[in-house]
């Protein structure tokens, strides 16, 4: 056998081996996202908005409280921990464009304005009038695009832990997931990103948690599993990617917001640094009420349950005034 013959047989064995190796990453994250999809099923209802078809929970009676979550997140992160607090209000969870169980329009970017659109009409098909919005990290900056671009269709905003100041730098935690091309990404997120993610997931948790551990029931009751499957990671990747090109020109806006604005934030917040976003943000937005949760992480709604059910019974007040 010649030399030449010899490179292609290890040439042709090599791509067989690559395509066996990927066929089998492509089984195991389509098992591992058959199971999340049984133990945290679609548990709403779905309306299509502008090509995107959303998917969200409601409950109760009285003036409207929309709930938008963070990166890589879903509904259940209110629902499971808030919903049962706030008597006399109607309350709303939505899984953002492409997270949990809404997906993401053909043509859609993911851009914060974009995002803020959605939300604006989904709040128009429903007739909600003027709803507080609460916004969680990433979600509170979605909020907080809203209330600059269409202050019109909202109360106020209660926001946990947002992310308000875009530096153009992504955390070493966050790397993995910018992945600007959108093919290397669906390539990714189809094969080794899934299974990546279960593997690391007592990582992930004791990060996004701490210091506080995540609730024993997480990854049911509060809907981690939803994560866990290749159009979810797409989704948070498809954030990530997107955040620097809306918000270096919108956090410049702060100063136009109109509606009442609250900040609740922990001062042992791993994921966000809360003088930066929080503490700093005291002056950039007219009349910001702002709350520090002492010893407390970025997920104030599991690990200050009672203190973040305040903040928004307050937020609420101030924001519908009278009419609540």
């Amino acid at each position: 056998m010649s030399f030449a013959s010899i490179l292609l047989s290890i040439f042709v064995a090599a791509i067989l081996i690559a395509a066996l190796l990927l066929a089998l990453a492509v089984l195991r994250t389509r098992r591992i996202a058959s199971l999340a999809e049984k133990l945290v099923p679609p548990s709403g209802k779905f309306i299509a908005i502008d090509g995107n078809r959303i998917h969200y929970v409601e409950t109760g009676e009285g003036r409207p409280i929309v709930f938008v979550h963070g990166l890589g997140a879903q509904l259940h992160q209110f629902r499971s921990t808030l919903f049962g607090r706030l008597d006399g209000y109607r309350l709303i969870a939505i899984d953002r464009p492409g997270s949990g169980y809404s997906e993401r329009g053909a043509a859609a970017t993911g851009g914060l304005s974009e995002q803020a659109l959605v939300l604006r009409r989904f709040i128009d098909a429903l007739g909600l009038e003027k709803p507080l919005v609460v916004g969680h990290s990433l979600g509170g900056a979605v909020a907080l695009t809203l209330a600059i671009e269409h202050s019109e269709v909202i109360s106020g905003l209660a926001l946990l832990a947002p992310y308000t100041y875009h530096s153009g730098a992504i955390a070493p935690e966050f790397a993995a997931l910018y992945i600007p091309s959108p093919v290397k990404r669906r390539l990714i997120a189809e094969t080794v990103a899934v299974p990546a993610a279960r593997k690391h997931a007592d990582q992930t948790l004791a990060f996004v948690f701490g210091p506080q551990p995540a609730p024993a029931d997480y990854m049911t009751e509060g809907g981690g599993w939803a994560g866990l499957r290749p159009s979810h990671f797409y989704a948070t990747s498809t954030d990530i990617v997107a955040i620097g090109n809306d918000y270096p020109r919108l956090q410049k806006r702060f100063g136009e917001i109109k509606v009442p604005v609250g900040i609740l934030f922990g001062t042992a917040d791993r994921v966000l640094d809360y003088q930066k976003h929080g503490v700093e943000m005291v002056g950039r937005i007219p009349d910001l009420d702002l709350e520090l949760a002492e010893g407390i992480g970025h997920m104030p709604q599991f690990s200050a349950t009672e203190q973040t059910v305040a903040f928004i019974k307050r937020m609420a007040e101030r924001a519908f005034g009278d009419q609540a």
